[in-house]
């Protein structure tokens, strides 16, 4: 079976450290890379085991090189010309968010990506993280009845790469934005408060969804949370689910006793957990983070022709949700 093809453009921290590995463990061959340098651009195709091409003009490679797909990971202000170049050149695209700094400019990107017929994705990897989908398939599937409210908690330091509150909603905070609307859809109301200091976040936000549910974002860019953390609370009409830093999803369904439950042991959550071991190497936080499910679905949709669970059009939403969200902040 043919491997998929992908070319990439860029080879910083993250794409080295998360995306080329992800990609690998999803089957693609890397067929070509391109940097501002073509010495790393080599380096990085050995580091990777291709015996791709390197380049150091990205338009070249659009112009040599027939793939399956395009990565395209640069900094956040680059990646609109970026994708919009590969757009014009017909290649189907996987871009890391943010794919524009406004709502207007992510509409321009997915107006070209639907004229020219390609496929556009975003790197909203969460949507592909097993503890997620999992609380997805449990929402959707109405075992615990309706969802009816959610309390979400993500807290980083984001100062090394956030300078205001805009930056962080983008960069970092625009994750669990993207998440919350795929797990519960489109908001209709919005509130908001924030008690931030330059790049010292901190945000207090209230939404309300078309469908009722309503819930709460504390977002926090902060040097105290040196050890990143997030969680989502979600009560149903039947119980409550708690997915807790990417690796436990902890299930209650609602219980009936005939005596008062604080006499026995009757009481009984379900916890989903990944297994711990040495033979998982880094595959393991790769997988749980949704890396490789996502490198996955855009190889996927790129040979089958499906468009992408997290494609240019719904990034529109995304950052029209971030753009509302940071208006509401008082």
């Amino acid at each position: 079976m043919t491997k998929p093809s992908v070319c990439l453009i860029g080879a910083g921290f993250h794409a080295s450290t998360n995306i080329y590995p992800s990609l690998l463990e999803a089957g693609a061959k890397i067929q070509a890379v391109a940097t501002r340098s073509l010495e790393r651009s080599a380096d990085t195709l050995r580091r990777f085991g291709s015996n791709g091409t390197a380049y150091d003009d990205y338009q070249a490679m659009l112009a040599n090189e027939a793939c399956d797909g395009v990565i395209v990971v640069a900094q956040p202000h680059d990646q609109v010309s970026l994708v919009m170049d590969c757009i014009k050149a017909g290649k189907n695209v996987f871009v890391e968010k943010p794919l524009g700094m406004t709502a207007q400019e992510a509409r321009e990107l997915a107006d070209a990506a639907n004229e020219a017929g390609v496929t556009v994705m975003v790197g909203f990897m969460k949507r592909y993280a097993p503890v997620y989908e999992q609380l997805k398939s449990i929402i959707d599937g109405g075992e615990l009845g309706a969802a009816r409210s959610f309390e979400a908690r993500f807290a980083v330091d984001s100062t090394p790469f956030c300078k205001d509150d805009e930056e962080f909603m983008k960069f970092a905070a625009i994750h669990i934005v993207d998440l919350v609307r795929f797990l519960f859809g489109e908001v209709t109301e919005i509130a908001g408060f924030k008690n931030s200091n330059g790049p010292h976040v901190s945000q207090s936000i209230s939404l309300k969804f078309e469908n009722g549910v309503v819930g709460t974002l504390a977002f926090s860019g902060m040097t105290a949370w040196s050890r990143e953390s997030e969680q989502l609370l979600v009560t149903f009409d039947d119980g409550f689910a708690s997915a807790e830093e990417i690796t436990t999803l902890n299930i209650h369904r609602s219980q009936v006793f005939a005596d008062l439950p604080w006499k026995a042991l009757g009481e009984a959550d379900t916890v989903y957990t990944p297994s711990a071991s040495p033979m998982s190497g880094t595959m393991r936080d790769l997988y749980l983070r949704g890396f490789v499910g996502e490198m996955t679905h855009f190889l996927t949709c790129c040979t089958n022709g499906q468009p992408p669970r997290s494609n240019s059009t719904d990034n529109v939403k995304t950052m029209t949700l971030c753009d509302d969200i940071l208006q509401a902040l008082t």
